[in-house]
């Protein structure tokens, strides 16, 4: 039997390299600017669902259908869970693909801060004084960048409830992540075709005759969703849940690195004292779970959690 420090070893890395690969996730979808956001996304609930199935039949997994029907209110939640991430991936991508990834990666720090408000609103759950002050700095970051940008930072606060909106309904139903993106790339499969059928007629099929390049970055979609999502598993079981949710962070700020390192986008004094709000907010409730878990034994999560970007961890 594995040694548990090894188990938490394999589990750290898989984390790591999960959340790394969603952290370059601005780099391939600006590889491709010149592609509809439409198209993109079309690609990547397509070629998901096909990785799906393949893993699915590799692992001879021929009753993960029944296990969804069984679970109450199941293939409901997963629906529903299917279309948050669908809007979630739209906007990252139209927001990537419109030079506005500090926007993006700011949705990812706020999520974190959804999630809690989801806990005290629909689980009535209470807080601790200092997850109080996060949710009054996170607040108060809103407040700064609306001013700072002149408008509500809607594509952020987009991505932070649709994805903690998924992360909740994803968690109501205990199975396994790779059985989920299934049910919910299955519901979107339809639509997604319609819309690939209706693209092609206007003569902008998703996979053409164009750059090669392109094409096989668009037909990578599904394992670019796949890969992470499995390390994202493999972490999930050996780690606990505290480890899991400060690793979650690793994501949004490679980011905003590359926004501001790569893509070479404004962040004037305004806007970052917006940033700095949320990473104070941020820290308050890393601190508050690094206390909590040492006030009781180490807990192992027995399902994923959801990180910022990905199902039952699925990524931007």
């Amino acid at each position: 039997m594995p040694d548990l420090a090894d188990q938490r070893r394999v589990g750290t890395l898989a984390g790591i390299v999960a959340y790394g690969i969603w952290g370059l996730f601005p780099i391939i979808f600006h590889e491709l600017r010149t592609v509809g956001s439409a198209e993109i996304l079309v690609h990547r609930i397509v070629w998901s669902f096909v990785v799906v199935m393949v893993i699915l039949a590799i692992r001879g997994d021929r009753h993960w259908y029944d296990a969804v029907r069984h679970h109450p209110h199941g293939l409901s939640r997963l629906a529903l869970a299917g279309v948050l991430i669908a809007i979630n991936w739209w906007v990252y991508i139209w927001a990537v693909n419109h030079d506005r990834v500090l926007e993006a990666a700011l949705g990812y720090y706020i999520n974190p801060l959804i999630t809690v408000a989801l806990g005290v609103i629909v689980l009535r759950e209470q807080l601790r004084r200092s997850q109080y002050a996060a949710l009054a700095f996170g607040l108060a970051a809103v407040v700064v960048l609306t001013v700072a940008y002149g408008q509500v930072p809607w594509i952020s606060l987009i991505l932070a409830i649709s994805f903690a909106g998924y992360g909740f309904l994803n968690k109501a139903v205990s199975v396994d992540a790779t059985s989920a993106l299934a049910v919910q790339t299955g519901v979107l499969l339809p639509f997604a075709l319609v819309t690939a059928t209706a693209l092609t007629l206007h003569g902008d099929a998703p996979v053409g005759p164009g750059i090669l390049r392109q094409d096989a970055l668009l037909l990578s979609l599904g394992v670019v969703t796949a890969v992470p999502l499995l390390l994202f598993g493999t972490a999930a079981r050996r780690i606990p849940l505290t480890e899991l949710g400060l690793l979650q962070y690793i994501t949004p700020t490679m980011q905003f690195v590359c926004g501001i390192a790569i893509f070479h986008e404004d962040l004037p004094p305004e806007r970052l004292a917006g940033f700095m709000l949320i990473w104070l907010a941020l820290f308050l409730l890393g601190a508050d779970a690094v206390h909590a878990s040492r006030t009781k034994a180490p807990t192992f999560p027995t399902s994923p959690a959801a990180p910022p970007g990905a199902v039952a961890a699925e990524g931007p």
